[in-house]
């Protein structure tokens, strides 16, 4: 039960975080497939507009960190896991919900089909919004970063 509530809350705190940071698309652009990318950086209206690489490095190494510190102590300190194995397996189990419930609900239904995130100018390019192999190649990198990160948290239970 407990893992039931805590892939709600997690995933309810995972789609307010990407609602807030998505308001403005052109802010996300990163996120967005590779030949959307292009043709918007190719537009003059969008010129000063587009965010660095550097500005979302910075803003996932940001997310990663939080991640550790968040999943560690609720781990540690909720759930009660001493062990590295109890952090690091149970850290993974809950992220790989909350990425494919980010890779299912919010990429491939949502981002792929609300108008709000058709970027002025890209209209036309409604294959490459529906680029679901896009989305699925970023929930496999996404498992990968996951196995980093959670064995960090596993660590941190361990030390705790």
């Amino acid at each position: 039960m407990i893992l039931f509530i805590e892939s709600i809350v997690l995933c309810a705190v995972f789609t307010l975080m990407v609602y807030l940071i998505s308001r403005e698309p052109i802010g996300i652009l990163y996120n967005y497939p590779p030949k959307i990318q292009e043709r918007v950086k190719s537009l003059e209206e969008y010129k000063d507009r587009i965010p660095t690489r550097k500005n979302k490095l910075t803003a996932k190494l940001t997310a990663i960190v939080l991640f550790i510190a968040v999943f560690a102590v609720i781990l540690r300190y909720v759930n009660g896991y001493t062990t590295f194995m109890e952090g690091f397996g149970y850290g993974f189990l809950l992220w790989t919900i909350v990425n494919l419930f980010d890779l299912i609900v919010l990429d491939i239904v949502w981002f792929c089909h609300d108008p709000h995130y058709v970027i002025k100018g890209t209209e036309d390019m409604t294959a490459d919004y529906h680029d679901y192999m896009f989305h699925f190649r970023g929930f496999l990198t996404g498992e990968a970063i996951a196995l980093a990160v959670c064995a960090i948290v596993g660590l941190i239970v361990k030390m705790l």
